[in-house]
């Protein structure tokens, strides 16, 4: 979880898309338990979630279907804001199709003095956490932070995240691990000039 929005890390459950894509979301399980550890389901949540697919595969592969679209669509409408261009049609048809179901399941509550969002039937719809991804693509495509999205430089990454860095030149989606690698990329690639030299 190193996008800095819910939806970017949703956009990098794959990594490599333009080498040997690694798909991170197999199955409806997965996507239950990318859920949970994102912090949009509980564990109660997510156990349910998991039995009510066992008992409708069906209805648990179209989420899964729908869920993977999603995710190319966003990827896809932050790629083109990135580089200043106007998003395909089609993928904010996508996004808008999810955000309305998702809007439709939205609520506000009083809670001890002030409101808050809720979701009707959260951790009990086959699509719940389709919803806050949603919602978050929207807020985040509405923010004015689109020019802060950056797409990491790591080899065979390409992970999505937002470069809240003072002067707006963060390269890696994670200084401790493509960022590192690429640093010691560099050093042998010295040590290797030098020993040719």
């Amino acid at each position: 979880m190193v996008g800095g929005r819910l939806c970017l890390d949703f956009c990098n459950t794959t990594r490599d898309r333009a080498g040997a894509p690694e798909e991170r979301l197999l199955d409806y399980p997965e996507l239950v338990g990318w859920g949970w550890r994102a912090g949009i389901l509980n564990a109660e949540e997510a156990a349910r979630l998991r039995r009510t697919a066992r008992r409708s595969p069906t209805e648990a592969v179209v989420v899964l279907e729908r869920a993977l679209k999603l995710r190319e669509a966003l990827h896809a409408i932050f790629l083109a804001g990135h580089a200043g261009r106007r998003p395909r049609p089609n993928h904010l048809e996508t996004l808008n199709g999810e955000l309305g179901r998702a809007l439709a399941r939205s609520q506000v509550v009083a809670a001890e003095g002030a409101f808050t969002w809720v979701w009707a039937e959260g951790g009990r719809a086959l699509d719940s956490m389709l919803w806050p991804i949603a919602r978050s693509a929207a807020d985040l495509l509405t923010s004015g932070e689109l020019e802060t999205v950056r797409q990491c430089g790591g080899r065979a990454c390409g992970w999505l995240f937002l470069d809240t860095s003072r002067n707006r030149t963060r390269r890696w989606c994670d200084m401790r691990v493509c960022g590192n690698r690429a640093k010691a990329r560099r050093h042998h690639q010295r040590l290797r000039a030098a020993g040719a030299a």
